[in-house]
């Protein structure tokens, strides 16, 4: 298929989905963040049998050669999507397509670009926007290889924008553009072989380059935003208003007396961000419910811009059943 031909698939497909909805901007997004690529949590190396070789294997999530998404999954999930009326899929791309720009971070399985082109325009065919994501976090960023290790140098900086420019192309120019940046800290690398963290004016120079990079593209940044948890006056003072927040909490109460991350979602709004809030069903299956009702009551409308359902499980046959859990949980919010 040429990108000619592409083009007028996903046109005409979107346009018969979208005959007499509003546009994707007016919508309140019910979405749900699925991996692609996975090598985002340690950098330690799994072997050919899919073990970690090392005593950490049962805390950490290994690094592989080869990409570990079950295409018969991604498909099953992402039509049960589509059947709930879900209208977005939040894509985490890492090393799961051969870039033309950098081909070196492919591993075996990675898609070849028009392949994954044509993967987006079914989904698009079904209504659902896809949204790409690259995690540039020094805590999730393994996907990058050795520019993991060449943090902050003009290399880096270099071979990110190659990567934002060509993922935004190959999305054909998506209004979001999610830029991870959660977790950059030393607790969550202490079971890594290399721990790097960036702190003060340093994090803060590369995060604003990256936003920079996106809106130069005319895409807006999207982030998590537990960055604030640690420094919620320096966060308040030097976040833009543009980047798109999602604040993330996965527990079952939503006393905001008592619970910081969910008094988290009410400091963002008094502050006038917009925010796509964040439930999970990694641990508690009555949480993404809990977060629609309390951010629904508690939240600006004009701020609330939707909702984000982000399970954690790869893409696998393993995970299949808690992954269409979690869209019934979303189905359930939503109804």
């Amino acid at each position: 298929m040429t990108r000619r031909e592409f083009l007028a698939t996903g046109t005409a497909a979107m346009a018969a989905v979208g005959m007499g909805a509003a546009p994707a901007a007016q919508q309140k997004i019910w979405g749900m963040l699925l991996h692609f690529g996975t090598n985002m949590w340690s950098d330690i190396p799994v072997d050919s049998w899919g073990n970690c070789k090392t005593p950490e294997e049962l805390s950490t999530v290994c690094a592989a050669d080869h990409l570990r998404m079950d295409e018969k999954v991604w498909q099953t999930v992402t039509s049960r999507m589509a059947a709930i009326k879900m209208n977005m899929v939040l894509i985490d791309v890492g090393e799961g397509i051969q870039l033309k720009s950098h081909p070196e971070l492919a591993v075996k399985g990675s898609w070849p670009i028009d392949r994954f082109r044509a993967e987006l325009a079914r989904l698009r065919g079904m209504g659902l926007e896809v949204i790409p994501k690259l995690n540039f976090s020094t805590a999730h960023d393994i996907w990058l290889k050795d520019y993991s290790r060449q943090i902050s140098t003009p290399l880096y900086y270099r071979v990110c924008t190659d990567v934002i420019q060509e993922v935004y192309e190959i999305f054909d120019k998506p209004r979001f553009f999610h830029l991870g940046y959660d977790e950059e800290t030393a607790g969550h690398q202490s079971k890594y072989a290399y721990c790097v963290v960036r702190q003060g004016d340093l994090w803060w120079r590369d995060f604003l380059y990256f936003v920079q990079k996106v809106e130069d593209l005319g895409s807006r940044a999207w982030i998590w935003s537990d960055y604030y948890w640690h420094h919620p006056e320096l966060f308040l003072q030097r976040m833009p208003k543009s980047v798109l927040q999602s604040n993330w909490y996965y527990g079952a109460s939503f006393d905001a007396s008592k619970v910081n991350y969910v008094k988290a979602y009410q400091a963002l709004d008094k502050a006038g961000y917009e925010q796509v809030p964040c439930g999970s069903n990694w641990s508690c299956d009555t949480n993404f419910g809990g977060t629609v009702e309390f951010c629904t009551k508690n939240l600006s409308p004009n701020l609330l811009k939707g909702f984000l359902m982000a399970p954690w499980f790869f893409t696998s046959k393993n995970s299949e059943k808690k992954l269409l859990q979690a869209i019934d949980q979303v189905a359930a919010a939503k109804a």
